[in-house]
């Protein structure tokens, strides 16, 4: 049975992580071509942790790593590959000073916003010397968990005939997310330029987070744009333990030992409420059956 860890018991590790893939994440911004709902920016899961992908700066090809089976920030760029060591007592200057200077060495010049997107930690990435924890354990567990929300996520969209964006790590809320997106433009009523960019077309979120100090256990959620804040019919909602909360305009799933296995059954549900409630006319096209099983046998 896979291990739930709830956020107090390892908030410091799991805060080493989010700002090292902010590291990541703005490398990956600099040099991806530019996609909607940033979907350029998303950080792909492996075996082993989380990846830019493969990444070209200029006629250079390069992939960053974040390996956490052994521990390593693995930087690999054409036949060349280095190790940087992730450990308790580490700053996040020392993890920006070591992996740049190693990009440098092998000729990639890349130069990144040192604040960090969407976090509260109040430092800049390139000066700060708090020493972070790091527990590889709890590192392992939390990974666990995102591979088996992509996975949960990934077995319900991937049948859907429609524009969708992967599940991946998403990197300033450190969520496993994906969307499906319905082609209607609606831009963000504000001027902000994370919003203006992920919110400019009606979707629909699906994704895990880990949880914070208000929010103890994992979660599940659904997430609609635009956002409704009205309550909403949840008769058809499953399983028992799911959830809407109006004033966040949210489906919620905490993830228990009994819920593991109902997750298909959360994301299928809040997905045809929202879809009503949106008014997605053109859905059915969405669940036209794939041909590959009348095939297989070919």
């Amino acid at each position: 049975m896979m291990q739930i860890p709830l956020h107090s018991d390892w908030h410091d590790t799991k805060l080493t992580l989010h700002l090292i893939s902010q590291l990541l994440g703005k490398i990956k911004l600099k040099l991806a071509p530019p996609e909607p709902q940033w979907g350029h920016v998303s950080l792909p899961l492996t075996v082993h942790g989380f990846t830019t992908g493969l990444l070209f700066e200029g006629e250079r090809t390069l992939q960053i790593d974040v390996d956490l089976l052994t521990s390593c920030l693995v930087i690999h760029v054409e036949d060349q590959t280095d190790a940087i060591p992730i450990e308790a007592g580490k700053t996040i200057k020392s993890y920006y000073d070591d992996l740049f200077d190693r990009l440098r060495t092998h000729g990639v010049n890349v130069h990144i916003n040192p604040k960090p997107q969407e976090m509260s930690f109040k430092g800049l990435l390139d000066t700060d010397e708090t020493p972070l924890a790091y527990d590889a354990t709890y590192a392992r567990r939390g990974l666990r968990l995102f591979q088996r929300a992509a996975h949960e996520q990934l077995t319900y969209l991937s049948k859907l005939r429609c524009r969708k964006i992967k599940p991946a790590l998403f990197w300033g809320t450190f969520d496993v997310s994906s969307l499906v997106i319905y082609p209607i433009e609606h831009p963000f009523p504000e001027d902000k330029v994370i919003e203006r960019v992920a919110f400019d077309e009606q979707l629909i979120e699906f994704g895990f987070w880990l949880g914070d100090d208000v929010t103890a256990r994992p979660n599940y959620f659904v997430l609609p744009y635009p956002f409704l804040f009205r309550p909403l019919p949840t008769e058809r909602l499953k399983p028992e333990a799911a959830y809407y909360n109006a004033e966040k305009s949210e489906f919620f799933l905490p993830l228990h030992e009994q819920t593991m296995g109902q997750v298909q059954a959360f994301l299928s549900t809040s997905f045809e409420i929202l879809m009503d409630e949106m008014d997605w006319t053109m859905r059915d096209h969405f669940f036209i059956p794939l041909k590959l099983e009348e095939e297989s046998g070919e």
